[in-house]
């Protein structure tokens, strides 16, 4: 192949991979998907990411960037083949600017790593994705993750400044240093949530907060799911903005258990509350949450607090665990509804699915109205995958009718195409006149039209 040949005497052969077992590894994310790219490399610098996509444009080759292979979605699954650059090997912190409140960073970068880094200044980036420890920076800003700090600090997008873009057409800088921005299109934020399907990010200019001084965590066992999602509004009308609000029902609080011996409340659902802030305004928040709801207690104890949040994150991992002859899919995973709509959704989802047959694990940051559910069933049997897609449609329909969005931090890629919420006719212009070609990530978000269970990764 011709375009092969190019790229092999442009990059070091050491960061090209064409075994058959290195294709195959690399056509995995986190999602239930899988497909083999046709080669896949490790870039070392911009200069030569623009390379190679100069060279996959001119022969209309699918290029596909991966970053720690962390998305649920499918992002990062070469479903046409190409090309895929594993974006890991450019991470590297350039510069933490705290006068100026900025840091510029490498796409590969991992998240734990900087906010490690930025600790040291006294700063940190507050976005927090239940994949932290892994996830890279890159990949944060192409599907706008956010996680369970989102109530109080926004998402990726609140962050992101400035941008440097590989395009079909070249390599582009878009945004700056500055804190505000009003000189036009802002077109850094049109890459973010992308997904891929514009560019390639190959460095970030990403705003800085400052660390809190005082935090504290506290659990609050439910006999009913329904009132828990009750007591989110009730919190949030107080006036009092939590740093984190996150909720798991009893199918979530089991599995933890059974994984990790954790020992959590066995209850219908449980709360997590976080507080943070200056000490005397966590002390009052504290007293306040005390006076609505009897008997709950707070620890600020470092190595408690780990402890909680270690049973919060645990929850995917750990549902695959709940049955012998279950894994735990990501399906209808991510959805948004207005925070007063929570307990209707999660009585909804509950009903759906005891209406199909299917165990459905809920949880998620109940704080910003963003649940995920995790369905149980046993990938080889046929019917449990059918049964699944008719109660994801039903979810999503529901989600709807409540005045909800089918994702809310996870991204679009292939398992939520059917039900995303953006216009497609637009976003499909705006792709065509950037990349006319369509070689960056085709078949994802609006361009994808089969079913979600497709290339599935269980045989």
């Amino acid at each position: 192949m011709e375009w092969l040949n190019k790229i092999i005497n442009e990059i070091d052969g050491s960061r090209i991979f064409l075994k058959e077992s290195d294709l195959y590894a690399y056509g995995f994310d986190a999602s239930i998907h899988h497909a083999m790219p046709d080669i896949v490399i490790k870039p070392k610098n911009a200069e030569e990411v623009e390379k190679i996509v100069k060279i996959a444009n001119e022969y209309r080759i699918p290029v596909i960037a991966r970053g720690a292979g962390t998305a649920l979605c499918g992002q990062a699954v070469p479903v046409h083949g190409g090309i895929l650059l594993d974006m890991t090997g450019m991470n590297r912190i350039k510069e933490i600017n705290v006068n100026d409140l900025y840091c510029v960073v490498e796409p590969g970068v991992i998240y734990a790593s900087l906010n490690e880094e930025l600790a040291k200044y006294g700063f940190f980036f507050p976005p927090t994705p239940g994949s932290g420890d892994v996830c890279t920076i890159g990949g944060m800003i192409a599907v706008n993750a956010s996680g369970a700090r989102a109530i109080k600090y926004g998402a990726t997008r609140d962050y992101v400044l400035g941008l440097e873009v590989v395009f079909p057409y070249g390599r582009k800088r878009l945004g700056g240093t500055t804190l505000k921005n009003s000189s036009g299109y802002q077109l850094e934020r049109i890459i973010v949530g992308s997904e891929g399907t514009l560019g390639i990010i190959t460095e970030a200019t990403i705003r800085l907060a400052p660390l809190p001084e005082k935090r504290a965590v506290a659990l609050l066992p439910f006999n009913d799911v329904i009132d828990a999602g009750k007591c989110v509004s009730k919190i949030i009308s107080s006036g009092i903005l939590p740093s984190s609000l996150e909720i798991m029902d009893s199918i979530c609080i089991k599995a933890v258990n059974k994984a990790m011996k954790l020992e959590l409340p066995e209850a219908e659902a449980l709360l997590f509350i976080e507080l943070d802030g200056k000490e005397s305004e966590v002390k009052e928040e504290i007293e306040k949450i005390k006076k609505m709801f009897k008997g709950i207690e707070f620890t600020d104890d470092e190595k408690e607090m780990q402890k909680l949040w270690k049973g919060r994150k645990g929850i995917l991992p750990s549902l695959s665990r709940y049955g012998d002859d279950m894994v735990s899919v990501s399906l209808a995973d991510d959805m948004c509804v207005p925070i007063s709509k929570i307990p209707e959704a999660i009585n909804e989802f509950q009903k759906i699915a005891k209406k199909y047959g299917i165990i459905v694990g809920t949880y998620g940051h109940a704080g910003d109205g963003n649940l995920h559910t995790k369905f149980l069933l046993n990938p080889r049997d046929e019917k449990s995958w059918k049964n699944a897609e008719r109660a994801v449609d039903e979810i999503y329909k529901t989600v709807k009718k409540l005045g909800g969005l089918a994702s809310g931090e996870h991204g679009i890629g292939i398992t939520k195409a059917p039900w995303m919420d953006e216009d497609a006719e637009t976003m499909e212009k705006i792709k065509k006149a950037i990349d006319p070609n369509n070689i960056m990530n085709p078949g994802k978000m609006m361009q994808w039209k089969r079913s979600i269970i497709s290339h599935l990764r269980y045989k």
